[in-house]
C-alpha cells in the first residue's frame, strides 16, 4: 500500500492545481514571461501547465504503470512534453476541458494505486535508464505534481514582477 500522505496528496492535487490556476489573472493564463530562467517546472504558460499535467498523467504515468505491471523490467522512456504541447496545441486549449479530463484521469490513477498489492508495488522498471519500481513511480508522479504547483507560483511571481500595476 502507498503511504497515506502520498495518496492523499495525489488525491488533492486536481483541486490544488485548479486553485493555483484560478490565482493566475485570466488575462495572463496564456502569458509568456520574458525569460523562463528559474522555473521549477517545465517552461509552460498557465494553461499549458494544466494540459501538460493531464497528458503526462495519461500518456506518461498510465502507460508506465501498465507496462511495469505486465512486463519484466520495462524500459520506460520519458515523454516529450514540449512535442505534446505543439502537437496538441496547448496554447489554444480550453481549461475546463483540460481540467475535466485530468480529474477523470487522476481518479483512474488513484483507483489503480489503491488496488495494487505489495508485490505489484515492488515490480521493477527502468525509468529514463535508471532503476525504478512501481512504488517509486507513484512517488515520482507526486513529485511531478508539486513541481507544477511551484511552476504556477513562479508564474505568479513573474506576472507580479513584470506587470505590478495590472494585477487583476
Amino acid at each position: 500500500m502507498i503511504d497515506t500522505t502520498t495518496f492523499d496528496t495525489l488525491a488533492a492535487f486536481p483541486q490544488r492545481l485548479a486553485e493555483h490556476y484560478a490565482a493566475i489573472p485570466a488575462r495572463f493564463r496564456h502569458w509568456t514571461p520574458p525569460s523562463w530562467d528559474g522555473i521549477p517546472s517545465e517552461a509552460f504558460t498557465a494553461i499549458e501547465q494544466v494540459c501538460h499535467v493531464r497528458d503526462i498523467e495519461i500518456d506518461g504515468y498510465h502507460v508506465r504503470f501498465a507496462r511495469t505491471l505486465r512486463e519484466n523490467t520495462p524500459d520506460l522512456p520519458d515523454v516529450d512534453g514540449f512535442a505534446l504541447a505543439r502537437a496538441r496545441a496547448y496554447a489554444r486549449s480550453d481549461s475546463d476541458t483540460a481540467f475535466a479530463a485530468f480529474s477523470t484521469a487522476r481518479a483512474q490513477t488513484l483507483a489503480m494505486i489503491a488496488a495494487w498489492s505489495e508485490d505489484e508495488l515492488a515490480r521493477r522498471a527502468l525509468f529514463e535508464k535508471r532503476p525504478a519500481s512501481l512504488r517509486g513511480l507513484v512517488h515520482q508522479l507526486c513529485s511531478h505534481d508539486q513541481q507544477h504547483l511551484a511552476g504556477m507560483q513562479w508564474l505568479l511571481a513573474q506576472i507580479a514582477a513584470h506587470h505590478p500595476h495590472e494585477w487583476r
